[in-house]
């Protein structure tokens, strides 16, 4: 009997153990730090496919109520083409996994009183339980938290660089390093042209991040086609962006991947409009010594005035056309594996 005795007792503790791990990662208590909307669970545990999306866009990137019709637009094209939106941000200090509508549409009417979080902001977001809109490094961070179970996919409209003299002031975004050790892949316009462009490029190697480019050998610049930089990579569909993430996850390289997707050409149209707002908005943001992550709020606000609203429009189009993209990605992902 104590034979019979001990042997429940080891059974019992290793249930207890694996439950402890079960939980640990993939926790579902009241209490948990991440909070993940049932239908996003559901979908990870299903193997559906699911999309990432960050937040920034919708509090810091356009007015009310624009930003929120352009999330649920965002959220629905994700739908469309077979896949389950996971909006992340932290709310009241907890951050969250996909977001209901009630939540996006809070989130959009606080706008810029929410504060920009990049992985250096998320601890004293949370500690100090304040509202905080997630930028791509710490979107990619939550997002892999929850990568033994899948979302391993991330749609933006473009990522963070190298700033111009960056060579002087080390002004280099956490988005290049979240790259470099998060393995998460990230669907973008490229870069925008308000950055160096080549030192970006350039400092992505030195992560060890492969960059590809949708349809096209050459690196978009956000609001044009083309940068005029070329790609170590070229990817001609959806199943081919989806082998080149699977292999990387499978040799467990341990970074992410950053697929560059040029925006629609009927949208590229207005680009050397938008360059050369770009040049005087740099201009200005140099003489009223506007820097570190307010610069690019700036910059973006004052093209857009400089434009008569041209680069929000176009702005706006991009981050549909990488949505639609993305979820056919994490479609042809899901299916892989």
């Amino acid at each position: 009997m104590a034979s019979s005795s001990s042997s429940s007792s080891a059974s019992s503790s290793a249930l207890k153990r694996l439950s402890n791990l079960s939980n640990h990662l993939r926790p579902t208590n009241s209490n948990a730090l991440v909070k993940v909307s049932a239908e996003v669970s559901e979908a990870l545990s299903s193997g559906h496919p699911v999309v990432a999306l960050e937040s920034t866009i919708i509090a810091h990137g356009m007015p009310y109520p624009q930003n929120f019709e352009t999330a649920k637009e965002v959220e629905a094209i994700v739908r469309e083409n077979g896949a389950v939106p996971a909006t992340i941000a932290i709310l009241d200090g907890i951050p969250c996994v996909g977001l209901n509508l009630e939540q996006l549409e809070r989130l959009a009417q606080l706008g810029k009183s929410v504060q920009k979080t990049a992985r250096r902001d998320i601890a004293h977001v949370v500690a100090t339980k304040r509202n905080g809109a997630t930028t791509v490094s710490s979107t990619m961070f939550f997002a892999a938290m929850h990568s033994q179970v899948g979302i391993p996919v991330f749609v933006t409209g473009g990522i963070g660089g190298v700033h111009r003299h960056g060579e002087h002031t080390m002004d280099i975004s956490s988005d290049l390093t979240e790259l470099g050790r998060t393995p998460v892949a990230v669907i973008s316009a490229g870069v925008k042209s308000i950055l160096d462009i080549p030192r970006t490029l350039e400092y992505l190697e030195t992560q060890g991040v492969c960059v590809g480019a949708y349809k096209t050998y050459e690196f978009p610049a956000f609001f044009t086609e083309r940068s005029g930089c070329k790609v170590p990579c070229r990817v001609d569909s959806p199943e081919d962006c989806a082998r080149l993430i699977d292999a990387n996850r499978k040799l467990h390289l341990g970074n992410g991947v950053l697929i560059a997707v040029p925006i629609p050409k009927e949208h590229s149209a207005s680009g050397s409009l938008i360059e050369s707002a770009i040049q005087r908005a740099l201009t200005e943001a140099r003489e009223k010594n506007v820097t570190g992550n307010a610069e690019t709020p700036f910059l973006l606000a004052r093209v857009s005035e400089l434009t008569g609203g041209a680069s929000l429009a176009s702005n706006i189009a991009l981050v549909k056309n990488n949505a639609a993209v993305g979820a056919k990605i994490s479609v042809a992902l899901a299916q892989l594996t």
